[in-house]
């Protein structure tokens, strides 16, 4: 009965799996050759006047600008090639509030953008932007989940506290669906409750513990191990497939490796659009990405590209050494070849953890789990680096015991993804040992000085040192967002309160829960510490200007360590 459930849920998600059209970068596609390039010689049908008052009459917009000042400015200019007219709405210190596209020649309004997705092209709703096309179809996405639910959920305890977990962990669907609506204000406050249910209850657990000594593992190993891998083959299929959906983090991962090879730290080396000499033809909205570089190469643009730490740059340098980067943002093999290498890491590392702590049954049911967790394809098919960070922390999860393994895993995780140094005194405090706290932070600081060499290849040290805190640190601090709770503020005049100050006492109180965990409780097994991890990192998320389903993968691992892990495991010397 079990292998037939398994074999029909299976079944759906090939159903599932029909062809899709893959998508294309921001700028990928440049203009068809032969296409009319000359302004046309008929003169506009509508006046300026008339193609703002066609965007303003949209029900949307005027809604939208109900609560602004009755009198907002507005320009419009008509693109005589393609013969639309483009019109923007501002309305003082709020900036520019709403944007359109109205042709000209029936007056039909195209486009028509409000609040955070005039600025943000990523909250217009465009399904398949992350994800790639097949995985964003509602039939292959519930299918995931429902495979995921059926290995998870115990049949024989429907109503427990693992039932909830598994629904609390698949619950940020709800919040997706607004999301690929283009709907933000709903989208985002549907992602918290979720994330404060795993941050409690893995807090708990760790510092409480669970009250279920050994979770059952509802299904054979035989058959969870195999629909692990068929599921691997899927996704690995689905990210090879969708070959030209790479975004801008797997796209800046591929630059920063190149400029590695080629003797630059990636930071301040970003390629930019500005007054560059262009190199290339415009994309279908008309912006121009491809210009010649100080580096005298024609590059497609990625400005905001050198914001992670080092070891998100050197973890692709393999990957760009054997495939290469053309300057475009094209398929970029290496991207693909890379996202993929992180997230089999994580699977086997995740196999290990559970071959360690638990056994056969333990280790196949954590590998099925990532697999079938649909935001972990959601990552993978998107080829972006959120799999590195996870996948570094779970290998070091694995030799827990050794104070040098603990103290360089979360130093390369955290110099990968900033929210890992959460856990660094968790993880440099385990067990509390002066000698093995010492070890742990001399294995840090080596890690650290050991990724920190690539600034040495700059010509001046400190010059390279200022160039990583502003690109990295200092603009994730600075930047605004429409994608949490904590940057609405700048929608006051639509009745949105301003809860800044709240994020930094929240903040603050992240910080010290950090230092906390390091000493409480005493005494900590494997599974208090994948429970406190999994909390930290529940805590960060939760307190980010910018957040965004991608970061899902971080805390999973550690999640699932902390509901399934038994509770009297211990690592083995």
């Amino acid at each position: 009965m079990r292998r037939a459930v398994c074999a029909l849920a299976l079944g759906t998600l090939l159903l599932g799996a029909a062809p899709a059209l893959a998508i294309e970068p921001p700028g990928a596609r440049p203009s068809l050759p032969g296409a009319a390039e000359a302004p046309s010689a008929v003169p506009p049908r509508l006046s300026e006047r008339e193609a703002v008052a066609r965007l303003l009459a949209v029900p949307k917009v005027a809604g939208w600008l109900e609560r602004y000042p009755p009198h907002p400015q507005t320009a419009a200019e008509l693109d005589p090639v393609r013969r639309r007219w483009t019109v923007h709405v501002w309305s003082g210190r709020a900036g520019e509030v709403a944007r359109g596209t109205v042709v000209d020649l029936t007056g039909e309004v195209l486009e028509a953008w409000t609040g955070p997705q005039v600025a943000w092209r990523m909250a217009r709703g465009e399904r398949g932007a992350f994800g790639g096309r097949t995985l964003a179809r509602w039939p292959v996405w519930g299918a995931l989940c429902a495979i995921f639910a059926i290995g998870l959920v115990d049949p024989r305890r429907l109503r427990s506290l693992r039932t909830l977990d598994v629904v609390a962990l698949l619950a940020f669907t709800v919040s997706l669906a607004f999301f690929d609506r283009g709907q933000v204000f709903r989208s985002v406050p549907l992602a918290y409750p979720p994330l404060a249910y795993l941050l409690a209850r893995t807090l708990w657990i760790g510092l409480r513990g669970r009250r279920d000594p050994a979770p059952r593992v509802a299904w054979p190993a035989l058959a969870l191990l195999a629909a692990a891998v068929f599921l691997a083959g899927f996704r690995i299929g689905l990210n090879v497939r969708e070959h030209r959906g790479v975004i801008d983090v797997g796209y800046a991962g591929v630059i920063g490796a190149d400029r590695l090879l080629h003797g630059q730290a990636p930071y301040g080396h970003m390629p930019v659009e500005g007054s560059l000499r262009p190199c290339g033809p415009a994309d279908a909205s008309g912006e121009i990405r491809l210009r010649v570089q100080t580096n005298g190469r024609c590059e497609s643009a990625n400005p905001f590209g050198d914001t992670y730490g080092p070891a998100a740059y050197l973890a692709y340098v393999p990957a760009v050494a054997a495939f290469g980067w053309s300057g475009r943002w094209d398929t970029l093999p290496a991207a693909h070849a890379a996202a993929i290498a992180f997230d089999l890491l994580a699977a086997i590392g995740l196999g290990l953890v559970g071959l360690r702590f638990g056994g056969r049954a333990l280790a196949a049911l954590l590998v099925f789990a990532w697999e079938a967790y649909p935001f972990t394809a959601y990552a993978l098919v998107s080829s972006t680096n959120d799999a590195l960070m996870p996948a570094l922390l779970v290998w070091g999860f694995w030799l827990c015991t050794s104070p040098w393994a603990r103290g360089a895993a979360v130093a390369a995780a955290g110099w990968t993804k900033f929210a890992a140094l959460a856990a660094a005194p968790l993880w440099l405090g385990y067990r509390l040992s002066p000698g093995a706290v010492l070890r742990a932070a001399a294995a840090f600081a080596l890690a650290t000085v050991a990724l920190f060499s690539v600034l040495l290849l700059e010509p001046s040290l400190s010059g390279a040192v200022r160039a990583f805190w502003h690109r990295t640190l200092g603009f994730q601090i600075s930047r605004h967002s429409p994608f949490s709770l904590w940057d609405w503020g700048q929608y006051r005049a639509r009745g949105i309160p301003d809860l800044h100050l709240l994020q930094v006492v929240l903040e603050v109180g992240v910080l010290v829960l950090s230092a906390a965990l390091a000493f409480v409780p005493r005494r900590k097994g494997p599974l208090e510490l994948a429970a406190l991890t999994a909390a930290l990192l529940a805590a960060v998320q939760l307190v980010l200007t910018h957040w965004f389903y991608l970061y899902l993968p971080w805390l999973l691992p550690f999640a699932l360590l902390a509901l399934l892990l038994p509770r009297t495991s211990r690592a083995p010397a």
